[in-house]
């Protein structure tokens, strides 16, 4: 417990990327869909987009494949949305979902998706701007860069320590706190083209160049961070 919390002090003065993943969540998971029924999905139909914010993106390795990484805390539709993509398409080279890196003119939609309890559908608001990517997912307007890709296996679980080789027998396998969450790694497909925030000007466009931050508990962009007193 004590090395997590000077953990998470540290990391609260180091800046982390922000990211938004969309993908399209089945309106019923449990049930297994074949290629056709896939592609309806993809078109919209028997799903609804869904979006989460990320503040765990990093990218891991580019030879000899272009992988990212990031973890849901669990439960949510986003994990379950995902996990159930990997296992109906696996064996293509379709894109599971597009990862977004917002820009420091974002801040807004770091929020809206990230409390689903106060903004339940973020991308049905006429306020956040986005287009398809090829497979039918959401790629935010004025993001910073946009990257479709592909889920290499099922999310790996944080919250059971037994695939862990060297755990001592005494550790928890719960998660902390009552929450876990699981880590997903995945394959770039695609860098995607993002559009221009239709009405951004001024500062804006200034901004729509430079990277959302999450620093000490807030979004800023690099301008923002004052030395560490």
């Amino acid at each position: 417990e004590h090395t997590r919390e000077q953990l998470r002090q540290l990391l609260r003065e180091t800046a982390q990327s922000v990211a938004v993943v969309t993908t399209l969540v089945p309106s019923d998971p449990r049930v297994d869909t074949d290629e056709n029924e896939c592609r309806k999905l993809h078109d919209g139909i028997g799903g609804a987009y869904h979006g989460a914010t990320l503040s765990s993106f990093t990218s891991i390795a580019f030879d000899p494949l272009p992988l990212v990484a990031f973890s849901l805390r669990i439960p949510s539709r986003m994990a379950t949305a995902l996990n159930t993509h990997v296992h109906n398409v696996s064996g293509t080279n379709a894109a599971h979902m597009v990862i977004n890196i917002l820009s420091a003119a974002q801040p807004h939609l770091a929020v809206k998706f990230s409390r689903p309890d106060l903004h339940p559908r973020p991308l049905e608001d006429p306020d956040v701007q986005w287009t398809k990517s090829e497979e039918g997912f959401p790629i935010l307007s004025g993001a910073l860069g946009a990257l479709s890709c592909t889920l290499i296996s099922r999310s790996l679980p944080l919250g059971d320590l037994r695939w862990v080789p060297g755990r001592h027998p005494s550790e928890q396998v719960e998660g902390y706190g009552g929450f876990t969450s699981e880590l997903f790694i995945a394959r770039v497909s695609r860098v995607e083209r993002v559009p221009w925030v239709e009405e951004q000007t001024g500062e804006n466009d200034r901004l729509r160049t430079l990277p959302l931050l999450y620093h000490r508990r807030k979004y800023a962009s690099v301008c923002d961070i004052p030395p560490k007193s």
